[in-house]
């Protein structure tokens, strides 16, 4: 019996990741309380669970008096004869150990020794999903739809179950149960009731998170991350950066033929990702922050986090986007409040120096950098250049 006492245990390890050691402790503890129920206290006994064969001995210590008169408390004291039968050498005054048969115990101090082996399992279980999920916590983990509760989604990860709030679901979004998505786990809490698991669709992480997963070179640090704007469901920018210069930081997030962000978007359900190249010069981020618009000029004050940038009078629209959506995302990708106008607005505006105007578009062969006031212009050509002329 105390072979399958054992296995049993080992089970329990191998199917609920609770360690045998745990287990074995609850049981002692189980029978401690149990002792207590039966006798009324149990400060003198002790319980010792041989942890290879199962076998073990539940017992009090007892202090040895003279005779029946001397005995106070049943318990923890115990006659000489009664004691001379457990031990012959046994004196007045010694104490020896005088084992306590589990099946003396009444059937009410049974079932609370069964109910405290059940609660510390449930409990080291409940101990055991939360570590494992507070290790993914920050991280994309993938889930299948079980339930609408409500106007939130109950979402299954295996061993535990997520919740969806609204507040963190894309609105264009309609999932159906056993259907499978990825989520952002944004928040795991220790309950009573076990982890409570707070996850996300509509975090800028996630989409971080799915081309770590994804692209091979931001995973290995080649490409890095540099900054990230979305607008769930509809639109994300995303800055990127090399660390190698034989790798371009936007053609490994892209993929042959558009596969590494095709599969994202896939993921997204069709939001759009635009991926553009991060640059330490802020007039040059934002030229690339605003595509697919072109840009005549950018005037930005790394103070201020203010830019004032031009475009062509056709390109208005597009730097600008729908609803404003364009230059929104631009301004936080960048942080920087951006101005948008066009050339012939920029011409009558006032705090608009217009340095530098293209005939037709941006040329992105030409070099251009700051004066000392911090507008972006053009920048002088050298003899060289000249001499090509």
């Amino acid at each position: 019996m105390n072979k399958e006492l054992v296995e049993a245990l080992e089970m329990l390890e191998s199917e609920k990741e609770i360690s045998k050691e745990t287990l074995f402790l609850a049981i002692e503890d189980s029978l401690l309380i149990a002792c207590k129920n039966h006798f009324g206290k149990a400060d003198n006994v002790k319980v010792e669970i041989d942890r290879e064969t199962g076998d073990f001995l539940c017992y009090a210590e007892k202090e040895v008096v003279e005779s029946e008169d001397d005995v106070l408390e049943p318990i923890e004291q115990i006659t000489l004869k009664d004691a001379a039968q457990i031990d012959k050498k046994a004196k007045v005054g010694d104490k020896i150990k005088v084992e306590i048969q589990s099946k003396e115990f009444g059937r009410i101090a049974i079932q609370i020794a069964k109910n405290v082996i059940l609660q510390k399992i449930r409990e080291e279980e409940r101990s055991v999903i939360y570590n494992q999920f507070n290790e993914k916590e920050k991280q994309v983990v993938t889930g299948i739809v079980q339930r609408y509760v409500g106007d939130n989604i109950s979402i299954n990860l295996g061993k535990a179950d997520a919740l969806l709030n609204k507040s963190e679901q894309v609105p264009s979004e309609h999932f159906r149960p056993t259907e499978r998505i990825k989520v952002y786990i944004v928040e795991v809490r220790n309950t009573n009731k076990g982890p409570r698991i707070l996850v996300s669709r509509t975090h800028p992480e996630l989409v971080k998170k799915l081309f770590e997963s994804e692209v091979a070179e931001i995973a290995d640090g080649t490409v890095e991350i540099m900054s990230i704007a979305r607008e769930p469901g509809s639109r994300t920018k995303m800055a990127v950066w090399s660390n190698n210069p034989n790798v371009d930081a936007v053609g490994a997030c892209v993929g042959m033929n558009g596969s590494r962000v095709n599969s994202i978007v896939d993921e997204l359900r069709g939001e759009k990702i635009d991926i553009v190249n991060w640059d330490d010069n802020p007039g040059a981020l934002i030229q690339n922050a605003l595509s697919p618009a072109k840009i005549v000029a950018v005037f930005a004050d790394p103070d201020e986090k203010t830019a004032k940038v031009v475009v062509p009078d056709y390109q208005l629209s597009l730097a600008i986007g729908k609803e404003g959506q364009n230059a929104r995302l631009a301004a936080r990708l960048t942080g920087y409040k951006i101005d948008i106008k066009s050339e012939t607005q920029a011409k009558d505006a006032p705090g608009f120096r217009y340095e530098y105007y293209a005939d037709e578009e941006w040329d992105e062969d030409a070099e251009y950098e700051y004066d000392e006031e911090g507008y972006y212009e053009e920048a002088p050509e050298t003899e060289a250049t000249e001499g090509e002329e």
